[in-house]
């Protein structure tokens, strides 16, 4: 019997370089740069170091590189560690339409593999496509999605991560399907690793996700075995994962005649959990109109959805004691906001968290549920902010959608802008200058081992 696993095989193994469209690899391009600078800036994190030491505790054989260092490690190990730095900082991409996911923590189910094998830039191209197309497919398929039936996008990456790895492995459609069992039999997600009081595991699990379906690849590319029926089958997704409908054909419906989908993905101007981003531009909006000292601030009221009221603004997220929980809370991100100017990585250190100025502003911001803004979402990502003074003003401002979103894209010089907040701290310009024309000439690297020297910083 066939099922969508095997048609998706079937897509993934045909693709070519000669089909893709230039806007598209344009578009590869763009989220690479802003990916390995994400990923510069996530490798001094302490979830990173903590996963190195582990892996270096491990052993096992050098062969794979990893952002911003010059140790090697075992193909699945140098996998979660790239993709775990693309993520550490929630600064990444963002797709959300029933499901919300960050396509870029694939990246590396196609970087690592591609180096290990000196893959071709053109051959890295095609297999971030097609990480981008199954991944943001899979946020449309069900009806509510799995986030609100309160499973965590994790379980979705798994399906997707070794369709990628297996595109630069040269599986077979067999050990595909297999591949693509493997992984997603073995690897669902809870919700509560965005819920309430969050923990280091907000940012891994996807980065676990992507290095189950590069250890599914390599399984079965020697002979092992999983259900092709992973997602429609008897006690597959569809039927395990209930409270909804599911459009189980989206995931290949109009597959070579729709855009690429990495067109309609989404980039992050802040380092925070992306439904409050909306928000931001609000606030921005209003800043930007209005000079408004905090200290006459008596009160910040935000507007937006119904589940980013609840995920962001739950009890915990107004004492924040964790980075992972500031980046999710969106009282105290309006408060740094506010107070410093600016959303950076400075403004989630643990004492930025724990400034008296914080916490004093941060109960003055008030978040609502407005039912207006569900029927829009998510074909828009509306907010809106009001600002009222302790002289009696009030100010206020609404978005459709936030900077970074793909109908209110970063250019090419702000990505750049953003890439060297992050990278011209920890290498030479040189270096970056390096890397940053081997991305903006991808399709020229004849060997993906020379581009991981650079990313390495080597």
């Amino acid at each position: 019997m066939e099922y969508i696993t095997h048609k998706i095989a079937d897509y993934a193994l045909n693709l070519k370089y000669q089909d893709l469209s230039p806007e598209a690899v344009k578009e590869v391009k763009r989220y690479l740069l802003d990916s390995a600078g994400c990923a510069y800036g996530g490798s001094v994190t302490k979830d990173v170091n903590i996963y190195i030491d582990y892996y270096q505790h491990l052993g096992g054989k050098p062969e794979a590189s990893i952002f911003n260092s010059k140790l090697k490690f075992p193909n699945e190990h140098a996998t979660l560690l790239n993709a775990l730095m693309i993520r550490a900082l929630d600064y990444n991409d963002i797709y959300w339409e029933e499901d919300p996911s960050h396509p870029s923590d694939i990246i590396p189910a196609a970087l690592t593999p591609a180096e290990i094998l000196g893959k071709s830039g053109r051959e890295l191209i095609v297999a971030i496509i097609l990480a981008y197309e199954f991944e943001m497919r899979m946020c449309e398929i069900a009806h509510p999605g799995i986030r609100e039936r309160k499973w965590h996008h994790a379980t979705l990456t798994a399906f997707v991560s070794p369709i990628v790895a297996g595109k630069i492995m040269g599986l077979s459609k067999e050990q595909m399907v297999h591949a693509i069992g493997i992984s997603a039999s073995k690897h669902a997600t809870f919700g509560c690793v965005t819920a309430g009081h969050l923990t280091m595991m907000k940012n891994t699990v996807d980065p676990l996700a992507t290095q189950s379906g590069v250890i599914a690849a390599e399984l079965a590319q020697r002979g092992y075995e999983g259900p092709a029926h992973a997602i429609e089958g008897k006690e597959g997704m569809v039927q395990t994962i209930v409270g909804g409908a599911w459009d189980v054909e989206g995931l290949v419906r109009g597959l070579g005649k729709d855009p690429y989908r990495i067109l309609r993905c989404s980039m992050k101007a802040f380092p925070t959990e992306a439904l409050t981003h909306s928000p931001f531009s609000a606030l921005l909006k209003i800043r930007r109109e209005h000079e408004i000292a905090s200290k006459d601030i008596e009160e910040i009221t935000i507007k937006t959805v119904a589940r980013a009221a609840d995920i962001l603004s739950d009890p915990s997220k107004y004492h924040p004691t964790t980075r992972e929980t500031a980046d999710h809370s969106l009282p105290y991100c309006v408060a740094a906001l506010i107070l410093d100017g600016k959303l950076t990585s400075e403004q989630f250190t643990d004492e930025r968290i724990n400034a008296p100025d914080i916490r004093d502003m941060i109960h003055r911001v008030k978040v609502l549920a407005e039912p207006r803004y569900e029927k829009m979402f998510p074909a828009k990502k509306p907010a809106g902010a009001v600002i009222r003074t302790k002289d009696g003003r009030s100010f206020a401002a609404e978005v459709d959608f936030p900077k970074g979103d793909y109908r209110n894209p970063l250019s090419d010089e702000e990505i750049t802008v953003k890439f060297d907040s992050m990278v011209l701290d920890k290498i030479s310009q040189s270096k970056r200058d390096r890397m940053v024309d081997m991305i903006w000439n991808l399709e020229e690297v004849k060997d993906v081992r020379e581009l991981m020297k650079a990313f390495a910083g080597q």
